[in-house]
């Protein structure tokens, strides 16, 4: 019985070892904000840099065309410096997310955000 009982938990564990990894919430806040950087209004903003290429967002809260108005907040405009220093501070966020550093991510993430602001 012991046997039979050992063979099905090894079954067991050897079953669950196969499951995809969970993606943690900071690598989807960080593939989130890759999308909105190659997007057109980011594109608009900074001009296509190498190795990005445009991405439509297909996401439901996507408006149909910029907004005509300034931000409300002026610290919200992005410029092409404020998206170059988000990519730097997403590569950071990656490195933190794979060394396991949840908490430091995710305050980089929060800083990348705010450095790109309202895109058109």
């Amino acid at each position: 019985m012991r046997l039979v009982l050992s063979l099905g938990a090894s079954a067991l564990l050897l079953g669950l070892s196969q499951l995809p990894v969970r993606a943690s919430s900071c690598a989807e806040q960080i593939g989130t904000i890759e999308r909105r950087l190659d997007s057109a209004g980011a594109i608009h903003v900074a001009g296509l840099q190498d190795g990005h290429t445009v991405r439509s967002s297909q996401s439901p809260k996507a408006l149909a065309q910029a907004p005509t108005g300034a931000p409300s907040d002026a610290h919200m405009i992005s410029t092409a410096a404020h998206i170059a220093e988000a990519r730097r501070l997403i590569g950071r966020a990656v490195d933190e997310d794979r060394a396991g550093q949840q908490h430091a991510c995710e305050d980089t993430m929060t800083e990348a955000k705010g450095m790109i602001g309202a895109l058109p």
